[in-house]
């Protein structure tokens, strides 16, 4: 009896202590660049290695026609933010920001005027922006970089990105808009090679929003139901571009194509600043 009782008593130590060294030092798999999907001690064993910037991806909510999900841009967004700083290599991903402004809510317009769609007040998206980006400076991350996959968005972020910024100065905190993932990616030139005969592959719910998305989640786009449209019958359907000769091959190019335009404008400023 004596034995069995030194025994559980021994046990329970052993447990004991495992249990404490792995708050100590906990043994997760921190190979993620989500901070969503990490702990707290992960986050913080990565700022104690000396990662210092933040990607806050901006998606939006709204209609993309009838072939695709209305989380287009979150869906994107958050792969594209994972995979630059997966290449900047000292680089973190915070919670994609999924409400943007997308037109007045009441009574509608713009996106707002079709079901599913869910929209804010460009004040309440430059607060979003703000306090996200106070979030991530008070845990000691010094480059903070706004990446947005909306087009109504980019001028709101580079606002509060450059006020954020003057007055983070003295702190040696700077907020980047980046500005060139979504207007200086070259993907308009790129698709002018294809030798594809789209009206504009620019265009809402067309042929590169399409692709990038089949390249990522194919289940988010049905493929039977991709077609050609525009403004004419934008108003029964909620898509503008042409759909039809969208692909996953020609998504994985146009992401490759945002995600080194945006690896190259953060190192450039990364660059400038030392």
């Amino acid at each position: 009896m004596t034995l069995t009782k030194s025994r559980m008593v021994l046990l329970s130590i052993i447990c004991s202590s495992f249990i404490f060294t792995s708050f100590i030092a906990p043994a997760y798999a921190a190979n993620s660049v989500y901070i969503e999907d990490m702990t707290w001690m992960e986050v913080r064993d990565r700022l104690q290695a000396g990662t210092r910037t933040a990607i806050i991806p901006t998606g939006g909510t709204e209609q993309n026609g009838p072939h695709m999900a209305i989380g287009k841009h979150n869906v994107i967004a958050r792969y594209t933010a994972g995979e630059i700083a997966k290449r900047l290599g000292n680089a973190l991903v915070a919670p994609v920001i999924a409400y943007v402004p997308e037109g007045r809510i009441s009574p509608p317009e713009g996106h707002m005027q079709f079901l599913g769609t869910m929209s804010v007040s460009p004040e309440t998206f430059e607060a979003l922006l703000t306090d996200a980006a106070s979030s991530l400076k008070q845990h000691g991350f010094k480059l903070i970089c706004f990446i947005g996959e909306h087009g109504g968005n980019q001028e709101m972020q580079a606002k509060v990105a450059r006020e954020l910024s003057e007055k983070w100065q003295s702190e040696g905190v700077t907020v980047l808009q980046v500005g060139d993932y979504y207007g200086n990616n070259g993907q308009e030139l790129w698709t002018q090679t294809l030798g594809i005969k789209v009206p504009d592959p620019l265009a809402h719910a067309g042929f590169m929003d399409t692709s990038e998305l089949m390249a990522i989640d194919a289940l988010g786009v049905h493929s039977d139901l991709r077609g050609k449209h525009s403004e004419r019958d934008y108003q029964a359907t909620g898509a503008m571009g042409d759909s039809s000769h969208a692909g996953a091959n020609y998504g994985r190019r146009l992401l490759s194509l945002k995600i080194e335009a945006a690896v190259e404008q953060i190192r450039t400023a990364v660059s400038r600043a030392q």
